[in-house]
């Protein structure tokens, strides 16, 4: 009787990649990944009768860095449900990049979506967040709480200077680059509202802006110094109404009073800039944010 041979089970490229990624964040509805290279190293076959010169060798450009998004299986959803979902919201977050791209947004390029895996391969921005450049601390380190956050300011405002010596921010890495370009805090503010304006003119709503998604990369040789480059767009969705621009703006305004208190004034030229940028549009939106912001102090106060 001859024996069956098993067949081998399906392993995707995805997978093998997250294998040898390494673990950066993880969320309740993913998990992010760096990943040096997505090629194997080449390999350069001579034969007997020739030998490697450095004459007529060429090095082979490296490939770029990458960060792998994985909306991981969720084992309290239904399978099928769980399946349908993941696939829903990794397509629409590669599409709403890709428009992004295309509008003149900058974002990450998308390199390769995997439905069945639920992996999303993206380009690696190098640069500092935004929370890092305002002294908010590199990812994963504790916020300040409610109960600190006075002190907190109180220090900030002595060690800061408002006026731009310092830049209203602490002596970060990304700061000390963004001074030596001859950047302003005020400029930054200007250019955060600028892309902001920029990402809503798509129709798009990024669901969680937080100075945490917007990160800043530098650009040599380029008209503008750097770049703002808007990161994680997994609570992306589509505006319907003008609310949904409106509570955009005020989840990032509330990121900057709680994450960086000293700089909670910076949010004024944030919306300034912004205003400029979405023209006729900005007045409909600006009453609407102060509504919002009228139910935000409410549920405050009642709990």
């Amino acid at each position: 009787m001859a024996s069956t041979v098993e067949p081998t089970p399906f392993r995707s490229a995805s997978r093998d990649l997250l294998d040898s990624a390494t673990l950066i964040k993880q969320g309740a509805e993913a998990r992010v990944y760096a990943l040096s290279t997505h090629l194997a190293p080449p390999s350069v076959y001579w034969p007997p009768s020739s030998t490697p010169s450095s004459s007529n060798s060429t090095p082979f450009p490296p490939s770029p860095a990458l960060i792998l998004k994985h909306r991981f299986p969720k084992t309290y959803r239904h399978p099928t449900l769980d399946a349908t979902l993941t696939k829903s919201r990794l397509s629409f977050e590669a599409r709403a990049l890709a428009r992004c791209l295309k509008a003149g947004v900058v974002v990450p390029r998308v390199m390769w979506v995997d439905e069945r895996e639920g992996v999303l391969g993206m380009e690696k921005v190098e640069g500092w967040s935004v929370r890092e450049i305002l002294g908010g601390g590199a990812e994963g380190e504790v916020e300040v709480d409610a109960g600190e956050a006075e002190e907190e300011v109180e220090e900030g405002m002595e060690r800061l200077d408002v006026d731009g010596e310092a830049g209203g921010v602490e002596e970060s890495e990304g700061w000390i680059a963004l001074k030596g370009a001859g950047i302003s805090q005020e400029y930054l503010m200007a250019a955060i509202g600028a892309a902001l304006a920029r990402l809503h003119s798509t129709g798009i709503i990024h669901g969680d802006l937080t100075t945490s998604n917007m990160m800043i990369r530098l650009t040599p040789g380029k008209a503008e110094a750097y770049d703002v480059v808007m990161i994680d767009f997994g609570l992306s969705s589509q505006a319907v109404y003008v609310e949904n621009y409106a509570v955009d703006l005020y989840v990032l305004e509330r990121a900057f009073g709680s994450t960086h208190p000293a700089s909670e004034g910076l949010f004024a030229g944030v919306l300034e800039a912004y205003g400029k940028g979405m023209g006729k549009k900005w007045a409909d939106i600006e009453r609407r944010l102060k509504d919002v912001r009228m139910r935000g102090r409410k549920r405050d106060m009642t709990g």
